[in-house]
């Protein structure tokens, strides 16, 4: 729909050989800040074949199997490594963004300074909770209204009801991950 898939989830991703082979030294040698790093491997070779000029295309109908973390503790630290590879791989392919569908770059925006904006709101209803002792229900209502807006429009351009869902990852940011 978009023209590009910005992750393409390891597990769940097929390349072709081909490609492969052509970005394979880029793809070990992956550094960050002078290291290695091992994070975010699936991101950083999304990112090389979207740089090398191929597409990466969501396939709805594919059938693929995968271990997820079935704790709290396991989920939460997956989701601190997404983030760092989000971030650093955003870095490495923001020149790739103008050349993009307009609703990708947006997107792509909204996952680097969403978890920031979230940060500052909390802290700001925090502060005004203990300061003032008034509920900060607008927080509250901004946070609500930013988090549906996004899912609805994913939603709308996918076709698919279920976009509706990543909603339930905002209060997991706030009260899982934030803290």
């Amino acid at each position: 729909r978009f023209g590009a898939v910005m992750c393409c989830c390891g597990p769940c991703a097929m390349y072709r050989r081909s490609a492969l082979l052509l970005l394979l030294e880029q793809y070990e040698t992956q550094f960050f800040r002078g290291k290695p790093s091992d994070f975010g491997e699936d991101r950083h070779l999304t990112i090389l074949m979207l740089k090398a000029g191929f597409r990466t295309e969501y396939v709805p109908d594919a059938i693929a199997a995968t271990v997820v973390p079935d704790t709290l503790l396991p989920y939460l630290r997956q989701q601190l490594r997404w983030a760092r590879s989000t971030y650093r791989d955003t870095l490495l392919g923001l020149h790739l963004l103008p050349g993009l569908d307009r609703y990708l770059t947006l997107d792509v925006v909204g996952q680097n300074l969403g978890p920031l904006l979230l940060a500052i709101s909390s802290i700001a209803a925090l502060a005004q909770l203990a300061l003032t002792g008034s509920v900060p229900w607008w927080t509250g209502v901004t946070i609500i209204a930013m988090t549906m807006i996004r899912c609805s429009v994913a939603a709308l351009r996918a076709g698919e009801l279920r976009f509706l869902g990543f909603s339930l990852h905002t209060p997991i940011n706030i009260f899982l991950l934030l803290p």
